[in-house]
């Protein structure tokens, strides 16, 4: 432009800032992701690292010492096996339980011939929001040992002697398989009836035009199509089975009779807080996280995840 000077047809460089800093493109998505990244690192990462450093040492009071693999040697008795067992046993049930029945319950909800499905989606969703130690308490008092109690009462009726409900192996894994399901079912129902309500309706009056009956729509249609819903669920149940504590101390607190009620998470706090063996209790929580890896890992295999165009 005629008259400008020198220094004005110079271009002007915006100034530096904080603000013009955080705002620039380069850094707002290290901006963004840095939340994640620091609390995988102190949450997650740094938590793990420790645990197993310290699964290798042995700590005493102001003394903490290398001890190699003594901690892992220790692993195989007989209490850890009992414990393993438990968890297995309880790992198989729930994750059945909270699979098959609410698959089936989800598609009875999203039935168009279900009346009040709304208020029954609500309902079902309310055991999750309950603590799960007061919800044991609640069960305490249901499965009492005496004849007055609820559960004793309604099997007398039905010409069965009382049982002791807390002191039996089989009445033990009952019940805290029982107050899992209870808690749970209504959210797996949920997943599912995300994964219905993005199946094609079409498909269903295709099979109808070809003359499917209910069965075969659900066998050839609804469990294909929820095949992800179903990979999610097994290995959320299977994770957080391994991992169940509060189910079994609600029950029995710190000792279960003939360690009926005992988990490998159990185990880990009875030997790691009350025995104050912190450097056993991190072994047996590095072999409970790789059993967790193997197994998830191990079904995903099973359900074809890691298969091509899958």
């Amino acid at each position: 432009m005629i008259g400008r000077t020198a220094a004005e047809s110079e271009i002007v460089k915006p100034k530096w800032s904080i603000k013009s800093f955080f705002l620039s493109k380069k850094v707002v998505p290290y901006v963004f992701v840095a939340p994640f990244i620091l609390s995988f690192l102190f949450l997650f990462l740094y938590p793990l690292v420790s645990g197993v450093v310290l699964s290798f040492q042995s700590v005493l009071p102001g003394q903490t010492t290398f001890i190699g693999l003594s901690n892992y040697e220790r692993i195989l008795n007989p209490t850890f096996f009992k414990a393993l067992s438990n968890t297995t046993i309880y790992v198989v049930l729930t994750t059945s339980l909270l699979t098959i029945f609410p698959i089936i319950l989800a598609v009875l909800l999203n039935s168009k011939f279900t009346r009040f499905a709304d208020l029954f989606r609500a309902a079902i969703f309310i055991p999750a929001l309950t603590s799960t130690i007061v919800a044991g308490v609640i069960f305490r008092l249901m499965f009492g040992e005496s004849e007055d109690g609820l559960a004793n009462t309604v099997i007398g009726f039905l010409g069965f002697d009382p049982v002791e409900w807390r002191f039996g192996a089989v009445s033990g894994m009952f019940l805290m398989v029982l107050l899992c399901s209870w808690k749970w079912l209504g959210v797996n129902i949920l997943y599912f009836m995300a994964g219905l309500a993005n199946v094609p309706k079409e498909l269903y009056e295709a099979a109808e035009m070809d003359g499917a009956g209910v069965f075969h729509k659900f066998r050839h249609i609804t469990i294909p199509l929820l095949k992800p819903i179903t990979i999610y669920v097994v290995t959320i149940s299977i994770i957080h089975g391994f991992r169940m504590y509060e189910e079994s101390y609600v029950f029995w607190q710190d000792s279960s009779p003939g360690n009926i009620g005992l988990t490998i998470v159990g185990y880990i706090y009875q030997q790691g807080f009350k025995m104050n063996d912190m450097g056993f209790g991190a072994a047996i929580g590095v072999v409970l996280m790789i059993i967790i890896f193997i197994i998830s890992i191990a079904q995903l295999v099973l359900f074809g995840t890691f298969k091509k165009g899958e």
